[in-house]
């Protein structure tokens, strides 16, 4: 038998039919002799098929067809014998599918259908996908969260998937959407699998699955007809009772129903409910009952289509019949198939007794028949449908993350955000914070995901196996380490009993937390578990707990979503059905990602950039880097290699900060030079005399700002101020340096050393007596850029790191773009540079490593500034595009040109900008690569950074590392093997294939 069963499970190809729409009861009979036999000739092909199979069955196999049985593929070769039995000699009409796996259940499918005299009517109970049922399968949310989202369209598309997973597995009916409006918010057995409380949202989102999933070849199944929401009772257990009026049930439970009716829906299946004001006849569940089924579902709803019970197994029924009784009881109310009867043969054996008693003429048995029949017609049971087992699980979950995600970025619920903590702003991010998984067990994707947005965050597990007495030592720490905390609920019950399986230390310590410092709460499954946490301050309802939800939710808390969901239920009294904050945030809070090939390159080619990069941290230029691609504003590529040193101790992050040395002067200066010569608050050919009164009187007054911006004022290229400041030793002295803050010394130089604070004073005295070139000529010099960011300062009234943030940088959603990184982010998140033995004899690491940025206490405008890749390509992609990003303008596109553009007569200069050479083409040291075009602009920093932007091709590229550590500006070797160059090339080249 297994042999016979292996070999139909891998032939053939896989024949499905889409949904025929034929009606499911017999064409009505006309007065009218001669129409009569006109209807007759053009008898429509379902009735044809259904009466040529009719005709060919014996009165107890017609009746068999009325049956479904249990089908499991996870059971073994005794329950298999068992079904290939009812098939064989019972000749049942359909199987419903439980536990097991794909392929197994594809296997047996194909056998049962083999052996069966007529085609079998497959079905499953899935309402959240076959996931529900089948390993190896993702499931999709239940119905709660697709109502938080309140999106038709979602709710058709998830009605298509669960048609696509079903078809490709051979299932004709999936007995689903829920169709129960939950107003109990105690249901143990529906609850979360309804859409919500609101019977509106309930029919809506219910018929939009409903056409997903017969507009794509699956018979959909409404239930649980009348009504299962408002129970306190599982009906697998027990028989509910629901004491409420016949206007109460109109008004509230019928309603979804009705709308499903006038929608189409194929099938519906009535519940195992005691309702006295549609039945009062003691121990009558509805699915027996005739006055529910026949007098109010066909006659009065006007149901055309199959009448299905729920299972006959369960309490609600098998408490008052059994050994097929409860199939002639189900038969006798109207119902057209009989799920899961305690025994196919024995029903067929009380059925056929019921007939020959009169209980059920033959006739109207007969056309229950032919409904079954007619409706696998339509199911395209009429022709083979052998299912093709390759690949089957991978087509099965084709479209289930996409999907996920989708509803998770609608579902997810800000409930209550008074103080606005949510998206987290920079000044909570910049702080110190904790993450703590209740009910986690382990490390999620919910914790990788905070860590990936917020690198340096600490994780702790709390399980629900601990107790009472662990809560205070860990509160204790969390309120001494940490200025917020991120609480997420996890592997909670669904179901209300036992306080949703939270236990109370668990229940304890998330109050705790809320009350004892700035903390979000996100609740990842049943949002009625949100009842124990109303007071908290910030609370997120996740509705599930699978990895993408969390991706999600840990996306809504650091501002790259927005929520949008409302909640579907009523929680407490504070959170009513429909609560939720909405807000909108920027259109991109990060460039969006695509693939090389979307945006014309070789991804291919771009292989080459690994080898350059290992090439790099092999021969020991750089212990690692970050690599970033922007072509026409998406990111197409962003990988990270090596580590902060050479001990591959700390792996090089997506979020990890560099010190950007020169890069400085494009990024924070020149841009805001630009923005005061856009505002005519600044005139290039002005001079330094006009701007910085305290120049009048040097030589330094008369030259020109444009002059300035070109590098040829004739200013020395930097002075070495520290050297006069220590001893022969290298040791600093004391006199100047204090190693703590204290009166007059807080102008943190690094760690332990804080140069006096009148000491600036100073230094730009030396500036100003600085030796002057006469010859005008180009001078790459650091001093050009120091009196750019003093001209910024003076004209904006605020320091220069201010007011680029407050200018560019929080416009622009920038996360780590900014000076004084020690002050925003943990040092695990910043980038050590170099190693330094004298001056400040210390690893660099938050410090600006230019020696002459520290001393104005790193803030300059030649060096300062701390940035990952990712900010850097906004910053350069708001210059691709002319000046404006996220339909904000922040200069005019004459101003970008301008700047951006060759701009010296003796150089290869822009105003502040570095620029391909002119005669890059014909140069044995093309710079900065071969093929960069003459567009091309952008500035290189000493530490081993650059980033370089292409007008001409629309494309970015940022390279971050940190070549200088451990022994600083000695180690040339980035440079000899010119790795940013070949690795910028290699975009050019990926172009170009």
């Amino acid at each position: 038998m297994m042999k016979q069963l292996l070999v139909a499970g891998l032939t053939g190809l896989v024949l499905t039919a889409s949904a025929v729409p034929v009606p499911l009861s017999a064409p009505t009979k006309k007065k009218n002799k001669k129409k009569t036999e006109h209807a007759i000739q053009i008898q429509d092909p379902a009735s044809a098929w259904a009466d040529s199979v009719f005709n060919s069955l014996t009165p107890d196999e017609r009746i068999a067809q009325l049956i479904v049985i249990r089908a499991h593929s996870n059971l073994g070769q005794d329950h298999v014998n068992a079904v290939v039995k009812d098939i064989q000699e019972n000749k049942v009409g359909g199987v419903i599918f439980f536990q097991g796996g794909p392929i197994r259940e594809a296997n047996l499918t194909n056998y049962y259908q083999s052996i069966s005299k007529v085609p079998l009517l497959v079905s499953i109970d899935g309402e959240w996908g076959l996931g529900m049922r089948l390993d190896s399968v993702i499931s999709l949310p239940r119905n709660m969260m697709l109502g938080a989202t309140r999106d038709t369209a979602l709710a058709y598309a998830y009605g298509k998937v669960l048609a696509e997973q079903c078809r490709r597995i051979g299932i004709h009916v999936d007995y689903a959407p829920d169709m129960d409006v939950n107003n109990n918010p105690n249901n143990p057995v529906i609850n979360d699998r309804s859409y919500g409380e609101d019977k509106y949202q309930v029919a809506r989102l219910g018929v939009a699955t409903i056409k997903g999933m017969q507009d794509n070849g699956i018979m959909a199944n409404a239930k649980h007809f009348p009504g299962h929401g408002d129970t306190n009772v599982d009906s697998h257990l027990d028989l509910p009772t629901i004491n409420k009026t016949r206007q109460q049930l109109d008004s509230l439970e019928l309603y979804p129903f009705r709308a499903a009716i006038a929608a189409g829906v194929q099938s519906i299946m009535i519940g195992h409910l005691y309702i006295p004001a549609i039945d009062n006849k003691p121990n009558t569940p509805t699915s027996i009952s005739h006055k529910a089924v026949t007098k109010l579902l066909r006659e009065e709803l006007g149901f055309k289509g199959l009448t299905i019970t729920d299972a006959l197994e369960m309490k609600g029924i098998a408490k008052f019949y059994t050994n097929g009784q409860e199939s002639l009881q189900s038969l006798l109310a109207g119902n057209d198939l009989m799920i899961l009867p305690s025994t196919a043969k024995g029903s067929i054996d009380a059925i056929r007794k019921g007939i020959k008693k009169g209980l059920i003429t033959q006739s109207e048995v007969d056309e229950r028949v032919k409904r079954v029949l007619r409706a696998k017609y339509a199911l395209g049971l009429n022709k083979p449908q052998v299912i093709d087992t390759r690949n089957i699980t991978e087509d099965i979950n084709a479209s289930t993350d996409s999907l996920r995600r989708k509803i998770a970025e609608k579902a997810i619920t800000l409930l209550s955000n008074d103080d606005k903590l949510i998206p987290f702003s920079p000044a909570v991010t910049q702080q110190k914070i904790a993450v703590v998984a209740v009910g986690a067990d382990s490390n999620n994707a919910f914790i990788d995901a905070v860590k990936a947005a917020k690198p340096g965050t600490d994780a702790f597990i709390f399980t629900g196996r601990q107790s009472v007495e662990q809560i205070a030592p860990i509160v204790s720490r969390i309120h001494r380490d940490y200025k917020a905390v991120i609480i997420s609920v996890h592997n909670y019950s669904r179901r209300p009993a036992n306080n949703f399986g939270l236990s109370l230390a668990q229940r304890l310590i998330i109050r705790q937390l809320q009350q004892e410092l700035p903390s979000a709460t996100v609740v990842f499954g049943n949002p009625y578990a949100i009842q124990y946490f109303c007071e908290a301050p910030h609370i997120l309802a996740a509705y599930e707990d699978d990895s993408t939800t969390q991706k999600v939710a840990a996306d809504i808390l650091f501002g790259k979503l927005a929520p949008e969901g409302k909640l579907p239920v009523t929680v407490c009294p504070s959170y009513p059905s429909g609560s939720g904050v909405t807000y909108k945030l920027n259109q991109y809070t990060t460039l969006p990602m695509a693939t090389p090939e979307s945006e014309g390159l070789n991804a291919q080619t771009l292989l080459k950039i690994d080898a350059y990069a290992n090439e790099m941290i092999g021969h020991g230029a750089a212990p690692g880097c970050e690599v970033l691609a922007v072509k026409n504003g998406k990111v197409i590529f962003n990988r990270v290699y090596g580590h902060y040193e050479y001990n591959r101790r700390e792996p090089v992050m997506p979020k990890s900060i560099y010190d950007l040395a020169s890069v400085t002067k494009v990024c924070a200066t020149t841009i805001s030079i630009m923005k005061l010569y856009d505002e005519g608050r600044l005139q290039l050919d002005e001079t330094l005399g006009t701007y910085l009164p305290f120049t009048q009187g040097s030589d330094k007054a008369k030259l020109k700002v444009r002059d300035i911006l070109l590098h040829q004022a004739g200013l020395v290229p930097y002075i070495p101020f520290y050297k006069e400041l220590v001893n022969a030793a290298g040791v600093p002295d004391s006199t100047i340096f204090h190693n703590v803050p204290s009166t007059g010394f807080n102008t943190r130089v690094a760690e332990g050393l804080y140069l006096m604070d009148t000491y600036k004073d100073t230094l730009w005295r030396k500036i100003l007596d600085s030796k002057l070139t006469p010859a005008q000529g180009y001078v790459y010099s650091d001093l050009d850029f120091l009196f750019l960011g003093r001209i910024v300062e003076q004209l904006s009234g605020k320091p220069l790191n201010e007011y680029v943030q407050e200018t560019f940088y929080t416009p622009l959603g920038l996360e780590t773009t900014g000076f004084l990184p020690r002050d925003r982010f943990p040092l695990s998140q910043i980038v050590p540079t170099e190693n330094e033995f004298t001056y400040r004899r210390q690893l660099l690491r938050g410090d600006v490593h230019d020696p002459t940025a520290a001393m104005f206490g790193g803030v300059a405008g030649h060096a300062g500034l701390f940035s990952d890749a990712h900010d850097l390509g906004v910053i350069f992609q708001m210059l691709l595009n002319k000046g404006t990003f996220n339909g904000k303008q922040y200069f005019k596109p004459e101003t970008v040109d301008l700047f951006t553009g060759y701009a010296s007569n003796i150089s290869r200069r822009g105003l502040g900008f570095d620029k391909t050479e002119k005669n890059n083409a014909s140069r044995t040291d093309p710079y900065p690569s071969r093929y960069a075009t003459g567009a091309v602009f952008g500035h290189t920093g000493f530490t081993g950074t650059c980033v370089w932007a292409d007008p001409s091709t629309g494309m970015a590229f940022i390279f971050l590392s940190n070549r200088v550590y451990p022994n600083g500006g000695a180690n040339t070797k980035l440079s000899v093997l010119n790795t940013r160059g070949k690795m910028m090339d290699v975009f050019y080249e990926a172009m170009l294939k």
